[in-house]
């Protein structure tokens, strides 16, 4: 089995935030999904799994975060190209997420943009050309 990584979010809505996740490219898993939860796979090895608030409580001792007021995390998706990121991006934002928390970001070698889905987790997409980058010092 090659190494994976299960993103656990919590979600007020869990219909709307599967049609969100569907809209930007996942796939549901109905084997691991239900009332409390849904799997929304992005690749071979990143799923995401949604789970209503009260369930995602139950898998932790401390206060669950509310997105849209704190962050808990950034989630960074590659993407083929910087016409991919805008058209994710516009996705999001068409299905009830919000697109460019911020100014885009473009470095030329690197395109990125920030999207949040409807319960204000934060996403990161990129586009990077290695081939591009500039070396040593000038990267940062």
């Amino acid at each position: 089995m090659p190494d994976m990584i299960f993103v656990n979010l919590p979600v007020t809505d869990l219909a709307a935030a599967t049609r969100f996740y569907q809209a930007i490219g996942c796939t549901k898993n109905e084997q691991f999904s239900g009332e409390t939860a849904s799997s929304m796979v992005w690749s071979e090895t990143i799923t995401f799994m949604l789970l209503t608030r009260d369930y995602f409580a139950t898998f932790t001792p401390r206060p669950v975060a509310d997105a849209r007021a704190s962050t808990e995390v950034l989630l960074c998706l590659s993407r083929d190209s910087r016409e991919d990121v805008d058209a994710l991006a516009e996705t999001a934002a068409k299905t009830g997420g919000t697109a460019d928390l911020r100014d885009p970001m473009d470095l030329g070698f690197m395109y990125n943009r920030t999207i949040a889905d409807p319960d204000g987790h934060i996403f990161e997409l990129v586009w990077m050309n290695p081939a591009g980058m500039p070396s040593g010092d000038q990267a940062g």
